[in-house]
């Protein structure tokens, strides 16, 4: 790998740095090909990306990045899981390390707070955003059912009335 490529893989890392809600750090020594991407296919259906790069160059990145605090769990074969989503990453990197003895959580980071293995957990039993869209939409319904029924009760209230005169009449 050459200069410029490294240049460009440390930009590319200070991106994912800066616009990630969520960064899991775990190590991965032993996993499969097979096994990692699972793990990607994961990441990549809740929204989010794995990334395996040299721990020099993520610590490069780190510098001046809100989560600089996870550079020191940089050490050894790490791999990075990320999302946007400040859920996302490490609901699947909680889940994956379940199944897998191979793949162990060191910790990570959200926003400027650092994350020990506790706090990535954490966060993985957090709904998820799209969780808390759906129930703030059922919330902000339920009111609209509850005066669309009170408004048609009265007539169902009369015409019950109604029938029941024309039974007693008849």
């Amino acid at each position: 790998m050459d200069r410029a490529q490294k240049e460009q893989l440390v930009d590319e890392l200070g991106q994912i740095f800066e616009s990630s809600g969520v960064v899991v750090v775990a190590h991965y020594v032993g996993l499969t090909v097979a096994e990692m991407q699972d793990l990607r296919a994961r990441a990549r259906a809740a929204g989010g990306a794995v990334r395996v790069a040299k721990n020099r160059l993520a610590k490069i990145a780190l510098e001046g990045k809100p989560c600089e605090s996870i550079a020191d769990l940089l050490t050894g074969m790490t791999v990075l899981t990320y999302s946007e989503d400040p859920v996302a990453a490490a609901k699947v990197a909680q889940e994956f390390a379940k199944e897998n003895q191979k793949f162990v959580i060191l910790g990570g980071a959200m926003g400027e707070n650092a994350l020990d293995v506790a706090g990535v957990e954490s966060v993985s039993k957090m709904p998820s955003r799209e969780e808390l869209i759906s129930t703030i939409a059922g919330m902000l319904g339920a009111p609209a059912s509850n005066i669309a029924g009170a408004i048609g009760a009265p007539a169902s209230n009369i015409a019950s009335i109604l029938s029941t005169i024309e039974d007693k009449a008849a």
